[in-house]
């Protein structure tokens, strides 16, 4: 069993596919077939069930992969851990959502540097899917999003709930305009969304990220919704104003983290995280 091999497994495992993991892999689809065959051969078992709509893991596939993401994990730790000057004990690889990066994650980085300046911290900005991959793959420590995917060997933990409000450059304006962007913020905002405004048409601007909705309507004028952590900045300034009389919705924010990690240092981030996520959700509560 090689590292390419482990790779190469957990590529098919993420992305459903000997194709798809082919692509993220840049080789050959047969190189991938090579590989997971060595794989079972040295194992002696059957690791995928083929099919015309992908590859599924059998139940000794599943049983593999923690075991693989522990490898990868445990060797890009050692990279760069090895690599590390002296005064730092460990490194941790987070992930987020860039929305989960305004105040809330710099903030939590801030208390990390504080409280544990031995540990290097490598801060990366992704989408579930990128994220969920590279959490499957074990190149990354914890992730936070809000559309988490269930995967074997990995948890998946409810974090806080986010609070987003409507905002717009136009406060005595009739909502809703041609100037509404709808941020996707994923199916349980698009559920309470839908509720709301059940007879609301399809709005004409749609954006992935809420950053863009407000660079858009900064530049064009407009509403959307956003986490009220981006918004209070925005409105102190007087640069937005919070629709009067419009609805807050709240969404999940999960953390996801590989299950039964015995990391001393894995349990710290995890634990700081819902320290700092609690006094995100007394801060609102209070507001």
């Amino acid at each position: 069993m090689d590292t390419d091999q482990i790779k190469t497994f957990l590529a098919v495992v993420a992305n459903g596919s000997f194709l798809q993991a082919a692509s993220r892999l840049y080789v050959t689809q047969s190189t991938v077939s090579s590989r997971i065959q060595t794989l079972e051969n040295d194992l002696g078992v059957s690791l995928f069930i083929r099919n015309r709509s992908g590859a599924k893991l059998t139940a000794a596939g599943k049983r593999l992969v923690h075991h693989a993401q522990s490898i990868l994990l445990t060797l890009d730790q050692a990279r760069h851990d090895v690599g590390l000057p002296s005064r730092y004990r460990a490194s941790i690889t987070i992930g987020a959502r860039i929305a989960l990066w305004e105040v809330f994650l710099p903030r939590w980085v801030g208390e990390m540097r504080r409280s544990s300046p031995d540990i290097s911290i490598r801060s990366e900005i992704g989408f579930e899917e990128d994220l969920m991959r590279r959490m499957i793959e074990g190149t990354m420590d914890v992730a936070l999003m809000y559309t988490p995917q269930h995967s074997p060997g990995l948890r998946i933990e409810q974090l806080f709930d986010e609070t987003l409000v409507l905002l717009t450059t136009d406060p005595d304006k009739a909502w809703p305009d041609q100037d509404y962007i709808y941020v996707d913020w994923g199916p349980a905002f698009h559920a309470q969304h839908s509720s709301h405004y059940p007879e609301l048409e399809r709005p004409a601007q749609t954006v992935n990220i809420g950053w863009l909705g407000v660079q858009i309507i900064l530049s064009n004028g407009g509403s959307c919704f956003v986490p009220l952590r981006m918004a209070e900045p925005l409105l102190e300034s007087g640069r937005l104003f919070q629709l009067p009389q419009s609805p807050q919705f709240n969404i999940p924010v999960y953390m996801v983290y590989a299950d039964n990690s015995e990391s001393v240092v894995i349990k710290q981030v995890t634990n700081s995280l819902r320290q700092q996520a609690a006094q995100e959700q007394q801060k609102t509560a209070s507001q």
